[in-house]
């Protein structure tokens, strides 16, 4: 039995989503559904055209899902689902803005995902992220280490991308952290931070390092602001697809993703974005890494906001 990964929503993230995860060839099948008739069947034929020029074999199948959940039973066997159903920012939009549109989506998703791939490792990138990624374990009633968010992965590539810029060297030879929320708790870490291997502070003033931190806070409503229809998903994508990879790959990396915390930091019964071992059954462990005492204030302030948040979604 090979390995088979599915992608809900086959909007421009779902669909770059998929095409990333094709393009591995390391999974057998990859399912893309919508509620737009005909719209994943076609990108999946589309998809599936590729393959002679980019030389993968990993088939996509494209499937319409209705109203009552027709159709997920093509999804049946899922070693990973990435769930990017609902709706995006537009301009001057908070992710909180979306909270009870994309509770119902991401809900009734959730409850057909545990119906038909009920041994799944869940990665969620709908927003508002962290609540949404509470609600589909909630939805799911999967192991809380089988369901994770896609944020610290986008954000650490932000700030990354921001500092290589500022300083003019390549984006390889930065290292950057980000945890907290996907949001304005968010807690970018520049003590675990480098360029060549020397403490980011040692190569950027500290007023330059705050306005990266505060651009990478920023950094999904500045591309929405830009676009003006629709929101960001090359970068999405990219830390959505490398997750499931390493989930499907049992690869154990460390990545930084929107995991259940018990205990670690002194904070317990949350889902936090933090630095996470990832593995075929989703989350292995969540690694402490060291942190400075005005970080682990910031992350133990996020935590606080977002619990607040996330018991409200349990009843949506």
């Amino acid at each position: 039995m090979g390995k088979k990964v599915t992608v809900v929503g086959a909007g421009f993230y779902g669909s770059t989503t998929a095409q990333r995860l094709a393009e591995y060839d390391i999974f057998d099948t990859v399912v893309i559904t919508d509620i737009i008739e005909g719209k994943p069947e076609g990108l999946a034929l589309d998809l599936n055209q590729s393959r002679p020029i980019e030389g993968f074999e990993t088939r996509v199948v494209g499937v319409t899902t209705g109203k009552n959940g027709e159709g997920y039973e093509a999804i049946e066997g899922s070693d990973v689902v990435v769930i990017t159903a609902g709706l995006p920012r537009k301009p001057g939009m908070s992710r909180m803005d979306l909270l009870e549109t994309n509770a119902k989506i991401v809900r009734q998703v959730s409850e057909n995902v545990a119906k038909y791939a009920p041994n799944a490792v869940v990665i969620v990138v709908s927003n508002p992220l962290d609540e949404m990624t509470a609600l589909a374990q909630i939805a799911t009633q999967f192991p809380k280490n089988r369901v994770m968010g896609q944020a610290g992965m986008l954000d650490t590539a932000r700030f990354t991308h921001f500092v290589a810029e500022a300083l003019s060297v390549p984006v390889a030879s930065v290292k950057t952290l980000t945890l907290g929320s996907h949001g304005d708790t968010m807690v970018p870490v520049p003590s675990r931070s480098t360029v060549d291997g020397k403490p980011l502070r040692e190569v950027m003033p500290a007023e330059q390092i705050e306005d990266l931190v505060v651009r990478t806070r920023n950094g999904g409503a500045e591309v929405v602001a830009l676009l003006k229809t629709g929101s960001a998903y090359f970068a999405p994508s990219a830390a959505a697809a490398r997750m499931a990879r390493a989930v499907a790959t049992d690869s154990g990396e460390i990545m930084p993703v929107c995991a259940w915390v018990d205990g670690e930091y002194g904070i317990s019964g949350v889902y936090l974005g933090v630095e996470a071992e990832i593995g075929r059954e989703g989350v292995r462990r969540v690694i402490e890494t060291p942190l400075d005492d005005d970080e682990i204030a910031s992350l133990k302030a996020a935590a606080e906001a977002v619990r607040a948040k996330q018991a409200d979604v349990a009843n949506m």
